[in-house]
């Protein structure tokens, strides 16, 4: 399967192009420099607002409670840190990682806004390489990011690395639809509506149409499943939400 793994030619999947693996970090960069202003917005009008519920279910299913530590890596503007920060409450910690720092600005002001800031940190992160002592939170979770990082196996080893035995780790992201008849319908969407939303809402095309191909790109449910537990995780399990158009996957350290 398709994966954004380096291979012998020293190059990365960006969308459907192939690029130097040193050149992918900027262009996603560019790419969500871009549309950090209008992404709560794209996000809303691309998912119909569903993407609410698809978060909303992957904190249910995260098990975590007050006083717990959770990391929400490629967190952007913050929609699932605020969620984890209501449920941990006064004696809980999430910090809110993400290697742009438009999107960071983006995620301080939104939560500032909605008084969310006394058990919230902001720091700057690569998901490849995790800034955090081993072991050090009860859940880590990577909401839409994981499909934009050069290498996924080695993201997902981070993660590994900075949970603590017995805590969860929480992929929600885009992946393969599962009901029959769907992938037709939902080509013609990713390929032509998303573009032409993307133009119109945020006056890039650019931008949308690489959000298509590079759900395109991500590894499949199984696959992604499998790479998981390569990473070292256990009891790997995985729910596909709006027939398979998005899945969340959670695996445990123990």
């Amino acid at each position: 399967m398709p994966q954004s793994r380096k291979d012998q030619s020293g190059s990365a999947h960006f969308g459907f192009r192939e690029v130097p693996e040193s050149a992918k970090r900027g262009l996603v960069a560019d790419v969500f420099h871009s549309v950090a202003g209008k992404y709560d917005l794209m996000n809303d009008l691309m998912s119909f607002g569903i993407h609410r519920l698809w978060k909303q279910f992957a904190v249910a299913q995260s098990g975590v409670r007050a006083g717990n530590r959770v990391l929400d890596v490629a967190g952007g503007s913050g929609d699932m840190t605020a969620r984890f920060a209501r449920r941990v409450g006064p004696t809980g910690w999430v910090v809110l990682s993400d290697i742009n720092d438009s999107m960071l600005e983006v995620g301080r002001t939104r939560l500032a806004d909605r008084g969310i800031a006394g058990n919230v940190e902001f720091v700057r992160a690569d998901a490849e390489d995790l800034p955090f002592p081993e072991d050090r939170f009860d859940c880590v979770c990577i909401a839409f990011g994981l499909r934009n990082v050069t290498h996924i196996d080695r993201a997902l080893g981070s993660i590994y690395r900075v949970l603590k035995p017995g805590g969860r780790a929480l992929v929600l992201e885009f992946s393969k639809p599962v009901l029959p008849g769907l992938n037709k319908a939902y080509d013609v969407y990713s390929f032509r509506v998303l573009p032409l939303l993307g133009k119109v809402v945020a006056d890039d095309e650019a931008s949308y149409r690489y959000l298509a191909e590079s759900i395109r790109r991500h590894p499949d449910q199984e696959t992604l499943k499998d790479m998981m537990t390569q990473a070292g995780f256990e009891r790997v399990h995985y729910f596909n939400l709006s027939g398979g158009i998005v899945a969340l996957h959670k695996g445990y350290k123990f």
